[in-house]
């Protein structure tokens, strides 16, 4: 594989490190080439895009710019250049960048998209390095360079048994020209990418090393947490300010935004002032309660006033034919996202003599820019005045992608005129944040004297969901007449991206009701699924945004792997999803124990492109899918009068430990470029163990969460 780089957009730059004599490789992440750097100025001192720099001593340092979520970003990126530096793994660290808009690209962890978006980039920065590195080398012996070969940090000439260090050569590569061509790897050639390499953030979590936005400190910081009123209400005053104030350690009690601020010495302090607060609310909208959240989903089902989002064929003729008609509705409650760390951010405005001049951001975010955009709106000031450093974060899975919990530190800061700390309890985190929408799913299905399907209707309606549906998914494009809609409902309740944004669901609801149209038809699961997709690609219908192959792959792996049909101690239940341009099948078995269903494992198949580490990529699917049966089988959050009524883990059901199955992974290989990964095993996980658990209970599962449903009482 060649990689050409056009001159007039080649971003590459030569540095000798002078401080050391090391050599500094950077490159361009607004390009897809990479910019091999190396100029007479320390390493510390480069003011390039982001760079790759090698020491005397032969170590590796990449500078990582993506927020670390927990998808293991910081792990992959140097995985990738050290494989086409054919680096010594022990001899590579990354570092965490702070936010730079000059010099990165899509400082983001959100979508499933870094890997994808950063592939060629640090390829062609290693690959560039090591070129460099054999024309070094070669000079010096005076050898053709055709004759040098590379291996863990070394040039080897194995014609006369001479080999030199990657250090020991940096002084010397930083002199030879730029390579405008250089040789990506075979995929066959890895060495690194799709091996098991352990996390390079292990040790200092292990050790308990500073890391995350709740380990930061500062000295001379001030502590702040807010007292936030249920939805549609707002603080209209603070009846027991002066109390609360004389409090040991409280500086200030101050309205922000739409609650009330506390700021002292200590959370502890802090935290007792926030409990002994007395508010007066004013109500400022409409007090919604989940019955009639129900309500309204229900009536929007009926609604003549929907969005048609694709429309395939004559489907009304379809199911005026219809031999058969199936029909069901899916429904799913609002969720928080509760990461591990709850919401926190470090802000430190600074003011002059003319106001406002700079402000400084610590904490965990998936969206640097947007806290940093937010802060400058806010203050008036410009946004180059404003930096964004990150920390590690203890989850995120889309709550981190907004910044009011960023805004709020912002605020309290310049009104304390002082470094703040705010920080959310976890019944902030639980009943402040910003959900998953409510929605409910109506599916219809025709089928013919054969029992083909003729016809499929799908109409999603949601509250503050947007486009509750993923027109353009398989079985889109197999159905010769099918008609998707939509309608929406307004609320004062926030919502926001949860992992595996709307799918998390509807890929629920979707593989689900398949399965209803399969027995209906009298046909096997899995076989059902793969005659739609042979007849996607032999007589497509519309649009098909899906690999009709690669959803293929995977269908007929994990049910290989599962021995589908062929066990009868278990109930096996099948799921497939496309989202986030991979595509995961699974494969959930359940028994029946003491009179109850119980999820025994979970066989899962993935084709995400090339594997990047084996280990890591076998925690994200494992986690999906704990995440994914864990809120369809526990998950619901509540509302009263405008306040959630779960606050705190003590009603809100998370799944336990002795309730997660053993996951089995199996990847396909191939060598597509690597694919997302961080979200789409969780879309098929839901509907793979209900209907695993209708094959051993004979009841569907329609509703989330599971455990209010008859279908997980004990069975006759």
């Amino acid at each position: 594989m060649q990689t050409q780089t056009n001159e007039s957009r080649r971003n590459f730059m030569k540095m000798a490190a002078m401080a050391g004599g090391g050599f500094v490789l950077g490159f361009n992440w607004l390009e897809s080439e990479a910019a091999a750097v190396s100029m007479a100025v320390p390493a510390q001192a480069l003011t390039f895009n982001s760079y790759l720099s090698i020491s005397p001593q032969g170590i590796i340092t990449i500078l990582s710019p993506n927020p670390e979520v927990g998808q293991g970003i910081k792990t992959a990126f140097p995985i990738i250049v050290a494989e086409e530096l054919d680096a010594d793994w022990t001899k590579v660290v990354v570092e965490q960048a702070p936010l730079d808009t000059k010099k990165f690209e899509r400082q983001v962890a959100g979508g499933s998209g870094s890997i994808p978006h950063s592939w060629k980039r640090l390829r062609v920065a290693g690959a560039t390095a090591r070129q460099m590195l054999v024309e070094a080398a070669a000079k010096r012996w005076n050898v053709p360079a055709t004759t040098c070969t590379t291996d863990k940090g070394f040039v080897l000439h194995q014609a006369s048994n001479r080999k030199v260090s990657y250090g020991e050569l940096a002084a010397e590569a930083a002199q030879i020209p730029v390579p405008t061509d250089v040789k990506l790897k075979d995929s066959k050639d890895f060495k690194l990418i799709g091996s098991t390499v352990k996390n390079v953030d292990n040790p200092p979590i292990l050790t308990g090393k500073p890391l995350f936005g709740l380990d930061f400190y500062r000295e001379g910081m001030l502590f702040g947490m807010l007292q936030r009123p249920a939805f549609g209400y707002k603080a209209k005053a603070i009846t027991n300010a002066a109390t609360v104030k004389k409090m040991p350690g409280i500086l200030d009690v101050m309205l922000v935004n739409n609650g009330v601020a506390v700021v002292g010495k200590s959370t502890w302090q802090v935290q007792k002032a926030k409990s002994a607060l007395q508010v007066e609310w004013e109500k400022t909208d409409t007090l919604e309660n989940s019955a009639d959240h129900n309500r309204i989903l229900s009536e929007l089902l009926d609604s003549s006033s929907a969005m048609v989002r694709r429309q395939d064929g004559d489907v009304k003729t379809a199911f005026a034919n219809a031999a058969k008609v199936v029909k069901a509705e899916y429904q799913c409650p609002f969720l928080p996202h509760s990461p591990m760390e709850p919401m926190n951010f470090f802000a430190h405005v600074r003011s002059g003599a003319n106001g406002v001049e700079s402000a400084e951001l610590v904490g965990p975010t998936q969206t640097p820019e947007l806290a940093r955009n937010e802060t400058a709106k806010l203050l008036g000031i410009a946004p180059d005045k404003v930096t964004v450093e990150l920390t590690r974060m203890g989850g995120g899975f889309g709550r981190r992608l907004k910044a009011d919990y960023v805004v709020e530190a912002v605020q309290v800061s310049k009104l304390m005129n002082a470094p703040v700390k705010l920080i959310w309890t976890r019944e902030d985190d639980m009943t402040g944040g910003s959900y998953r929408p409510a929605v409910r799913y109506r599916f219809e299905a025709a089928l013919d004297a054969q029992n083909n399907l003729i016809g499929y209707k799908l109409r999603g309606v949601g509250i503050n969901a947007g486009n509750p549906t993923r027109e353009d998914n398989f079985p889109a494009g197999s159905v010769e007449n099918l008609l998707i809609d939509s309608v929406e409902h307004k609320s004062p309740i926030t919502t926001g991206a949860w992992r595996a944004p709307i799918t998390n669901f509807l890929a629920f609801a979707e593989q689900s009701f398949l399965d209803e149209v399969a027995q209906a038809a009298g046909k096997d699961p899995v076989q059902f699924r793969l005659e739609l997709l042979d007849r996607a690609k032999q007589k497509p219908t519309g649009a098909i945004k899906y690999d009709i192959d690669r959803m293929r792959g995977v269908i007929e792996l994990a049910a290989e792997k599962a021995g589908w049909g062929k066990k009868k101690d278990v109930a096996q239940g099948f799921s497939v999803y496309f989202s986030h341009r991979s595509y995961v099948a699974q494969v959930g078995e359940v028994v029946v124990q003491k009179g109850k269903p119980v999820l025994q494992k979970v066989y899962a198949a993935a084709d995400c492109g090339v594997v990047i580490n084996q280990s890591g990529a076998r925690q994200q699917v494992t986690g999906c899918i704990v995440d994914g049966i864990g809120h369809a089988m526990y998950g619901q959050l509540t509302f009263k009068d405008g306040a959630t009524e779960q606050k705190n883990f003590g009603e809100y059901r998370l799944i336990r430990m002795n309730e997660i199955p053993n996951v089995e992974v199996h990847f396909v290989k191939n060598d597509i470029e690597p694919t997302g990964l961080g979200e789409p095993a969780l879309p098929p996980a839901g509907a793979a163990i209900a209907n695993a658990i209708f094959k051993a209970t004979g009841k569907r599962l329609r509703n989330q969460p599971f455990v209010e449903e008859d279908a997980l009482k004990r069975v006759s």
